[in-house]
């Protein structure tokens, strides 16, 4: 099957602060290995957002960023739209709390673009360290079964609304909150503390790493959502070097 496949790396002259670009690398490298034809589109500060490509993914980045980001992104509804016609679109930590209702960003609250039912005021302690989660299969990520693992950066405490679910259980570090925050899982059992949130085409996530280079089948699964795949269909890749590391990280 011949696959053509366009990556939109959103704003990464503003939210390129924690080497989330190299979630967009990920992406294309293992659609390359599998004989398919991928590209990387930087939309830069100032640039249209098109709504028309396959896959898109958002970085973080500092409070200054956030706030350019959101702006821009409110002023060009490209990923907005994109979102509306269920594009896959990944976001990271600041792009989490961007694509929220609001957060706070120098002193201010924020309007972010709604994408996700969330709101984010500060945390009391930055969250800093490695994370693991279980999970949740909410929604669009239906398909996983993989532990996820990533390294946490952050100050914001997001809340998901009832429109939104988390991304995982949290195994090990803090997650959206450092507080309790009641949700039900799709098999009914309730949980109490989340990372991440998953809304329609969006997954979002505080985990860094990058996050996909250390959770390949989280990668295979937008690339099957990209293509309009089941991620079981997807042919698996031999790369014993990714299986390594990300063995060593789940160990913590």
């Amino acid at each position: 099957m011949s696959i053509e496949l366009n990556i939109g790396l959103v704003l990464p002259d503003v939210l390129g602060t924690y080497g989330d670009d190299g979630n967009a690398l990920v992406l294309r490298q293992r659609a390359r290995l599998r004989g398919w034809k991928a590209e990387i589109h930087r939309i830069n500060l100032g640039d249209a957002v098109p709504e028309s490509l396959d896959l898109y993914t958002v970085g973080g980045g500092e409070d200054t960023a956030q706030i350019l980001a959101a702006e821009h992104l409110l002023n060009n509804p490209g990923l907005s739209r994109a979102a509306q016609a269920q594009r896959p679109i990944f976001a990271v930590c600041a792009g989490l709390q961007v694509l929220g209702e609001s957060f706070r960003a120098s002193g201010r609250v924020v309007d972010g673009l709604g994408l996700i039912d969330a709101t984010t005021t500060p945390l009391a302690e930055r969250a800093i360290g490695e994370v693991a989660t279980t999970p949740t299969g909410a929604g669009f990520t239906a398909e996983l079964t993989e532990p996820l693992t990533g390294f946490e950066n952050h100050l914001g405490a997001t809340i998901l609304g009832s429109s939104a679910q988390p991304l995982g259980t949290i195994e090990r570090g803090t997650g959206n909150s450092d507080e309790a925050a009641t949700f039900e899982l799709p098999d009914g059992k309730v949980q109490r503390h989340g990372e991440g949130a998953v809304q329609g085409s969006v997954i979002a996530t505080y985990m860094h790493g990058p996050c996909l280079a250390r959770n390949p089948q989280l990668a295979d699964l937008l690339l099957a959502k990209a293509t309009g795949q089941a991620l079981s269909d997807l042919e698996p890749l031999d790369l014993p070097a990714v299986d390594t590391l990300r063995a060593e990280r789940l160990r913590g």
